[in-house]
């Protein structure tokens, strides 16, 4: 099995005619982003094409405020959103997908409908444990996939960290079940009061980030055991107000580029000890 890292292209300032190929020579296979706007889709596309970058195109559901079901309105922008991102011929679909709210009879329509929807698409669909939205607890995540099994999941495990307030150490049962789900993960580390630790290379977050580590070396066991020939992860720290800024002058509290790479090389080594560690 093989790891291909992605880099966000969440908080790049830089023009992506530069940007694109600096990732590419730092050894990132593709690059992980929401769908650009109509007028900048070709262009986009292009220099993914000429960088020989994949592409893993984030999407979002949501209620167009039509007068139908919440859920229904949900699906249908599923519907449009994807038939979007399958003409960047991506890696995967990444989707945000409902809200927290939702009673479990909406849940199971939605997801009934969405996974009819994605069937036929070429490429897999993983619906991401974000707060917010239907897979914001490990519990409802839990559920969900014992009541579907073909659910495939984006594993960002910081936001139940955050939404539980804790590190969730009762909760390895749960993981492990959910573990054999997951087609992506976002190296992202939270905390008991938030969804992003501001530097996870200091000290008083090794705990945190060893926890999280411990969690992604169970999706990697479980790709491994159902003979997955690649595996794929996106170091996705976002920038202020998402990162932490010092008071008054809301300067970010380390630099986001160097956390994103630093956290691309560690669990590209990780990933490397791993493999090595089956070979008798």
């Amino acid at each position: 099995m093989d790891l291909f890292v992605f880099r966000p292209l969440w908080g790049v300032a830089t023009p992506l005619r530069d940007a694109l190929p600096a990732f590419r020579a730092q050894g990132y296979r593709g690059v992980e982003a929401p769908l650009p706007d109509v007028a900048h889709a070709s262009g986009f596309k292009a220099l993914v094409r000429e960088h020989d970058l994949e592409y893993i195109p984030l999407i979002f559901t949501s209620d167009l405020g039509d007068g139908a079901p919440n859920f229904k309105a949900h699906l249908d922008s599923f519907q449009r959103e994807l038939d979007v991102a399958l003409t960047f011929a991506p890696t995967l679909v990444n989707v945000h997908a409902g809200v927290d709210h939702w009673s479990e009879r909406e849940a199971d329509a939605f997801f009934a409908g969405a996974l009819d929807v994605e069937r036929n698409a070429p490429v897999p669909v993983a619906f991401e444990t974000h707060r917010g939205r239907t897979l914001f607890t490990p519990w409802a995540t839990r559920r969900l996939v014992e009541t579907f099994p073909d659910l495939r999941l984006t594993a960002d495990f910081s936001h139940w960290v955050c939404v539980c307030e804790r590190l969730l150490d009762d909760q390895l049962d749960t993981f492990h079940r959910i573990a054999p789900h997951v087609v992506h993960i976002h190296a992202r580390v939270g905390f008991e009061e938030g969804p992003q630790v501001s530097d996870p290379r200091a000290p008083e977050f090794d705990l945190h980030l060893k926890t999280h580590e411990r969690w992604w070396t169970l999706v990697w066991e479980a790709q491994r055991a159902r003979g997955a020939q690649r595996s794929t992860l996106t170091p996705e720290f976002g920038p202020p107000p998402y990162q932490p800024v010092l008071p008054y002058t809301r300067a970010p509290v380390a630099p986001l580029a160097d956390i994103c790479d630093w956290m691309a090389n560690r669990q590209a080594e990780r990933f490397a000890n791993f493999e090595r560690a089956r070979i008798p």
